[in-house]
């Protein structure tokens, strides 16, 4: 079994996939660097997957104006998104596999090249299918950057450190969500949706073959099948009250313009902000409470404890209350409920993805920028493809209908968490795929 004491980051050179990675005799690998050097690359890789957040953001706002731009449809567009969205599940898993054997620097540098020439081509773009094929390039460039920051939180924070660490990454990088789509649509409007995707444009050794989707057999495991199922539930209800917002809130009230359409996605940013750090910071108190309380004894399930508000309140409240103000509330009451759902969905929704991402660290600590990556390629492959009959099925059996089979869908996924905390020692010892264990912790 790997132990808390095998981080990447001890290990200096290409190694075959499977071996562990030890950590040098004697020494902590946790006090390898100092408190503000840790903080300079928790920096680092949060500005790195900030990009694709802009990616997104900068894009969903525009959607109208490039359907008018390619004579399309918005619903031909947005499979542009769902496409994106499976090309990041496929590189996901490429890159955690390979950030193994060349380490986490080597595929931020490859990966960011890729990405590039992604938004080069989306930039030049003169048809929806150049659009969609440079969409797969450029999501796959960017797509490194969860698993690999997660694998970096991953070897240089202990137990009790975690979850605030992912907290704060995740908070900085949910900048983004706050900020992109104002940023694109002010672009957009003043300026064309190409000059956003234009500005995001910005040492290996021999090559060697190795398996990307390995990792993806870690939910043989309940207790990961449990947690990827609630990821996939949690980022549908997300996504759904944000990537149509101008097919629903823009259209119910009237608002027009890029710009103005971004400016409703400020308080979903500004929610996932303070969730992302407040919960994981929460999280990290009650498993070093609960640990001193049991006499040192680590159960990993106790970090996911701090989730009944998120799961079972604030997700499938907000799309319900957002989907019934949208149908029915007109004027500027109706408006502010909706920004208000948006903010307590980003707020919960974010807080369920940090402490969710935190555990199956903890849980697979030698191996967390692969889990990281399945359970990325298992939501987003499922989630690509709800995007793409999601306005389709708003147009087929209403907002409040698609919003109340999303609400039940998050309350099913909170249900399977609430199983994890209740079983998890029991799953997690039905099919052994190498946990982590309590050594050092």
């Amino acid at each position: 079994m790997a132990s808390e004491h095998t981080p990447l980051l001890q290990h200096d050179g290409p190694t075959d996939e499977t071996s562990p990675r030890q950590s040098t005799q004697g020494e902590d690998p946790y006090d390898r660097f100092q408190p503000s050097q840790k903080r300079a690359i928790v920096l680092s890789v949060a500005f790195a997957a900030l990009i694709p957040f802009f990616v997104s953001g900068s894009f969903i706002t525009t959607i109208p104006q490039i359907a008018r731009e390619l004579e399309t449809t918005g619903a031909v567009v947005s499979l542009a998104v769902s496409a994106s969205v499976f090309s990041s599940c496929i590189g996901s898993l490429v890159w955690a596999v390979y950030s193994g054997y060349y380490g986490r620097r080597s595929i931020f540098v490859v990966s960011s090249v890729i990405f590039c020439l992604g938004s080069l081509g989306v930039t030049l773009s003169r048809s929806i299918q150049e659009l969609i094929a440079f969409r797969i390039v450029q999501a796959l460039g960017c797509s490194s950057a969860f698993s690999n920051g997660a694998g970096v939180l991953g070897d240089l924070y202990r137990l009790e450190e975690r979850g605030t660490a992912m907290g704060v990454f995740y908070g900085g990088v949910l900048l983004g969500p706050a900020i992109a789509p104002v940023i694109g649509g002010l672009v957009a409007e003043l300026y064309s949706w190409r000059t956003m995707q234009g500005g995001l444009k910005a040492q290996t050794t021999g090559l060697v073959i190795l398996n990307p989707f390995k990792s993806l057999t870690l939910v043989r495991s309940p207790v990961i099948l449990c947690i990827v199922v609630a990821g996939i539930t949690n980022l549908t209800a997300d996504f759904f009250l944000v990537f149509p917002v101008a097919y629903t809130i823009a259209k119910k009230y009237n608002i027009t313009g890029e710009a103005a359409i971004g400016a409703l996605l400020i308080p979903a940013g500004l929610g996932s902000m303070l969730g992302a750090p407040i919960v994981g910071r929460i999280s990290d108190r009650i498993v070093a409470q609960r640990r001193k309380s049991r006499g040192g004894i680590w159960v990993p399930e106790d970090r996911l404890r701090g989730l009944q508000l998120s799961g079972l309140v604030l997700i499938p409240s907000s799309v319900l209350i957002a989907g019934y103000t949208t149908t029915y509330v007109d004027g500027s009451l109706g408006l502010a409920i909706n920004l208000f759902c948006l903010f307590i969905n980003g707020f919960g929704a974010d807080s369920v993805f940090t402490t969710l991402s935190a555990y199956v660290v903890d849980i697979l600590h030698d191996r967390s920028a692969e889990i990281t990556a399945a359970s990325m390629a298992y939501r987003g492959t499922v989630v690509s493809l709800a995007v793409a009959g999601l306005l389709p099925s708003i147009d087929t059996i209403g907002l409040m209908a698609t919003y109340t089979i999303t609400a039940a869908a998050s309350l099913l996924g909170y249900s399977l968490i609430w199983a994890v905390i209740q079983y998890g020692d029991r799953m997690r010892a039905y099919v052994d795929i190498g946990f982590s264990t309590a050594d050092a912790t």
